[in-house]
């Protein structure tokens, strides 16, 4: 199947919001009605009138990309996406659960739900439990937040290279330290000096960078935006001196149970029209105010990244 991948690395993000096209995103169909969220089965399959219910859990606290809105409905990026690709499957009828993360993961290896969407990355790991389409659904933004008073200096990981700063230390079982010491193994003359830390999450990160105790600190960008740029943020006092540079985004994919190849493979080939009609880019643009495409590296392959 024909893949999608955009030609450049390191073009910029569009900003701003879309608005969805009617034909393809709107209407009064079942399907289309707000994506109500429902009790978590027993993983058995219901069909009904040669329809298939499908448990598709979500983590529930996780916006913009999955989450839970005040009228409880499920909501974010990957349930819309998903919604599209229900709607043109009349062979399935998604229903969606919000669960917490564990629970996803543990639901859907064991068959309790069918899918499962929650800005997942690929790893090798995770292949030998779950099915990966060939399609993933969206992508997280990496880069580095640092001080806004270096943003003469510093505008990305090679300019944070010449600069030498001091980076925050990475639990090296954290999906950032590979990306880092991928980076170091790309960039040969301007490495970033790569420190191991002991703990996997480090909540004074942020407070450190301000501090002056290291110069950078690789995170999401949704993080960033969450704990810096939103007003109920913890560090918004410091929006001002903090700035964020993206270096790539990494993938993140739907998981299916081992048992639902051909559910995957339905996926696939909706996503594939879905992509052609411009729809996820629109999905994208009104969920996060850019695309999640652009800066995917061109010609990316699963396990490319970590």
């Amino acid at each position: 199947m024909k893949k999608f991948y955009l030609r450049n690395r390191y073009k910029a993000a569009a900003v701003g919001l879309a608005v969805l096209a009617a034909a393809g995103l709107s209407g009064c169909g079942t399907k289309n009605a707000p994506a109500k969220v429902q009790a978590a089965s027993d993983g058995e399959a219901e069909e009904n009138d040669g329809v298939r219910k499908v448990t598709v859990a979500f983590d529930q606290a996780y916006p913009p990309y999955d989450f839970v809105d005040d009228a409880g409905n499920a909501d974010g990026y990957e349930i819309a996406v998903l919604r599209a690709i229900d709607e043109k499957l009349p062979q399935y009828e998604f229903a969606y659960v919000p669960t917490t993360n564990d629970d996803l993961l543990i639901g859907v290896e064991s068959g309790k739900y069918d899918l499962g969407v929650k800005g997942v990355w690929w790893t090798k790991e995770r292949e030998e439990n779950y099915i990966f389409p060939e399609h993933y659904i969206g992508s997280s933004e990496i880069g580095i937040t640092f001080r806004t008073e270096d943003a003469d200096s510093v505008k990305d990981l090679e300019s944070f290279a010449d600069f030498s700063g001091n980076l925050v230390p990475i639990a090296p079982q954290n999906a950032m330290f590979v990306i880092v010491e991928n980076y170091n193994k790309t960039h040969p003359d301007k490495q970033v000096t790569l420190t191991p830390a002991d703990q996997f999450t480090l909540a004074d990160a942020y407070q450190w960078v301000l501090e002056g105790r290291y110069d950078a600190y690789v995170t999401i960008k949704t993080s960033f935006e969450a704990n810096v740029v939103s007003e109920s943020g913890e560090y918004h006092q410091f929006a001002d001196q903090l700035t964020y540079a993206t270096y790539e985004a990494i993938p993140t994919w739907a998981l299916f149970n081992k048992n639902n190849q051909e559910l995957a493979d339905a996926y696939d080939s909706v996503w594939e029209q879905l992509q052609s009609e411009g729809v996820l880019e629109e999905l994208s643009q009104k969920y996060f105010g850019y695309s999640l495409f652009e800066k995917i590296p061109e010609g990316y392959v699963k396990g490319d990244d970590l």
